[in-house]
Formats: structure tokens, C-alpha cells, sequence
């Protein structure tokens, strides 16, 4: 019988050069059904940044988006019936995806955590941030814990010298990684850092597997690891780190496009109005996301809730862009890229569309 090896440490230069490498062909050939739809530009389109963009969206207009999350709340909520031009949705989200599926032109808008814009950047593909959106009191309410495989033993923060951690450069996960190591003044070379995109279940079923002893899991994996491998040992360990970046960018060469452009600064603002939504509805999104979309049971889903506290939609993005130059200065001396400003990676014709819209919708920032 044929046994597929498991993921093997890999070195910082060879994770720099792999980076660089594109994800697997099949993700665009799944997504080769709303290709079509998208219809972006060439990738050397320029944005002009100091352009306004209009409010005013033609009605055959079409944008795809990749933000699973936000469809099933503006579903539920009606917010969509709202909107006038057509929105198709790719059941995608995260670095990996939505920069393949940028590549490939299948879509134009993804909702992604910090990391994947600057990935973006440097690997040569254009993009600029569209909204922001954080949690208040992050570090009590993570996005990500450590998955510890079951058996293993780490039991505290510092034990994981030594250990081999599932890494996946240009995403969350990741850089959380990164962070870690920094904060117990670790190195890279004291740790074995076995290099995994995360993806759906992958890190769960490596921890199962003993292909690592570390993963970081995010929302509702963490449940379903406690869930299918509780029983067999496996724990998670709270990081003390800040993770709460939750942000929605866009291709140049969609931004580019002015009623795209127009488009997207109309979802933005129902984005907004969904999360002002889903804040005020926790048994209505208990059942329609955590229950029925996602398969876990209430318990469940009312821990999840209570754990993602509540929502910050900034109406400036002064302190977002100063934070996000944090991580990116960490990422380019621990991945050996070039220095890069933050200020660069964010379109700022849409720094108040999100944060007003959300205030409007009933809340003060």
C-alpha cells in the first residue's frame, strides 16, 4: 500500500522559495465556474489612489467575492435583498485561495486576516485593503489557540523548544507562529518548523496524525479538535498574543475597474451593517452559521460567540496601519523580505465606508 511521507522542517530559505511557488492548479479549476463572472482587468492595472470612487453602481455589474462568513450573515439578515447589482460567492477565504484565485481572475474581493496582503506584496501580485475589522479586548477573545497533539507533552507555552509546529508562510497562522517564538525568545532554529498551508481540517487531522505536536487553530476547529480528539489527549494552550485582524482586499486591477470599484465600496458597507448584525443576533446567527452552516452543536456555537467578543470597525485607520507595519517589520527579518510600508497596502478612499457604516447601523466606536 502506498503511504504519503509526512511533511517534513523545512528551512527558512527553502519556505522563502516556496512561497513564491503557486498553490495547487485544482484550486483554480474549482473555481473555473465563476471565472467568467469576474472579469478583472490585467494585473498591471494601476489604481489611482486619489480618485474618488462613486457610490453609484451600475445594476448588471457583478462582483465575486470570496467571504463565506459574511454571505451566511447577510443571507440571514435579508441584507442582501438589498443590494441592487449581483454578487456571486466563492466558498473560499484565507491567503492560499484568495491569492490564486486573484491570479487566476476568479475573483475580486477575499476576506482574509493581516498576513495574506503582505504576502501579496511580495510575491508581485497588487492588492490594497478595503475594510478592517478587530476584536475589542483581543487577547482575552483569540482568533487562534495552540492545537497540542494528543499525548504529547506540553503543557505549558515554553515546552514547545524542540517541537515540530506547523507553519504556513503568508498566512495567520503563521505569523502567530513567528510571534510566539518572539515572545519566549525563541529562535526558528529551536523549534522544528514543519511547513503546512492551512487549510479546512489539514492541521486537525496533522496533529491526530502526529505529524506535529504544535498547530495553531482557529474558531470553529478549535471545537472540532477538542471534539473528535479531546478524549485521546489532544489540548489547546491560549497564546497571550494579538490575532484579531480581520480584513477584506481587493486586486489592483478590480480597483482599477470603476464600477467595480463602486461595487465593492457598497459591499463594504453592508460587510459592516453584517457584523453590527450578527452582534445583535447571537441566537439568530448561533443557529444559521454555527448550527446549520457550520454542523456544530449550541454549546458549541455560544462558546465560539462569547469568544469572539465584540467587534471594532474603525471609522480611521491610523492605529490599523501603524500595527499591521509591526508585523510586517517581524515577517521581513524572519522570512528575509524586503522592508515594506504598510501605509502602501491600504486604499484609504475607503478608510471611513466600513466604520460609518457599522456606526450608523447602531453602535459608537
Amino acid at each position: 500500500m502506498h503511504h504519503t511521507p509526512p511533511p517534513t522542517p523545512t528551512s527558512r530559505a527553502d519556505r522563502s522559495t516556496t512561497l513564491r511557488s503557486a498553490v495547487a492548479l485544482a484550486l483554480l479549476a474549482a473555481l473555473a465556474c465563476v471565472a467568467t463572472a469576474c472579469g478583472a482587468k490585467s494585473d498591471s492595472a494601476t489604481v489611482a489612489l486619489d480618485t474618488p470612487v462613486s457610490s453609484n453602481v451600475p445594476t448588471d455589474t457583478t462582483i465575486t467575492v470570496g467571504d463565506p462568513v459574511t454571505q451566511v450573515a447577510l443571507e440571514t439578515s435579508g441584507l442582501l435583498q438589498k443590494i441592487s447589482f449581483h454578487i456571486e460567492f466563492a466558498n473560499l477565504s484565507g491567503g492560499p485561495q484568495t491569492m490564486e484565485a486573484f491570479r487566476g481572475h476568479a475573483l475580486d474581493l477575499g476576506s482574509v486576516a493581516d498576513i495574506p496582503p503582505i504576502f501579496a506584496h511580495w510575491t508581485g501580485l497588487k492588492t490594497h485593503i478595503v475594510a478592517a475589522k478587530f476584536r475589542r479586548d483581543p487577547v482575552h477573545h483569540p482568533i487562534y489557540e495552540l492545537g497540542i497533539a494528543p499525548g504529547d507533552d506540553i503543557m505549558k507555552l515554553s515546552d514547545i523548544k524542540g517541537k515540530k509546529i506547523a507553519f504556513s508562510p503568508g498566512q495567520a497562522q503563521g505569523a502567530l507562529v513567528l510571534r510566539l517564538l518572539k515572545k519566549l525568545g525563541l529562535s526558528q532554529d529551536d523549534v522544528q518548523l514543519v511547513e503546512i498551508p492551512s487549510t479546512e481540517d489539514v492541521y486537525n487531522n496533522a496533529l491526530a496524525a502526529h505529524q506535529v505536536d504544535v498547530a495553531p487553530l482557529g474558531g470553529v476547529y478549535i471545537k472540532r479538535y477538542l471534539s473528535d480528539y479531546g478524549a485521546k489527549g489532544g489540548t489547546v494552550l491560549k497564546t497571550g498574543i494579538r490575532d484579531d485582524a480581520s480584513f477584506l482586499y481587493a486586486p489592483d486591477s478590480v480597483l482599477a475597474d470603476p464600477d467595480k470599484a463602486a461595487a465593492i465600496k457598497v459591499y463594504v458597507t453592508y460587510w459592516a451593517q453584517a457584523q453590527r448584525w450578527i452582534k445583535d443576533h447571537p441566537q439568530e446567527w448561533l443557529k444559521a452559521y454555527y448550527e446549520d452552516n457550520q454542523g456544530l452543536d449550541a454549546a458549541d456555537g455560544r462558546w465560539l460567540i462569547r469568544n469572539a467578543g465584540t467587534p471594532v470597525v474603525p471609522k480611521n485607520w491610523t492605529k490599523a496601519i501603524a500595527e499591521h507595519q509591526q508585523t510586517i517589520d517581524l515577517l521581513a527579518a524572519e522570512e528575509d523580505q524586503p522592508d515594506t510600508k504598510a501605509r502602501d497596502l491600504w486604499d484609504l478612499r475607503y478608510q471611513h465606508v466600513a466604520g460609518d457604516a457599522y456606526a450608523a447601523a447602531g453602535d459608537s466606536q
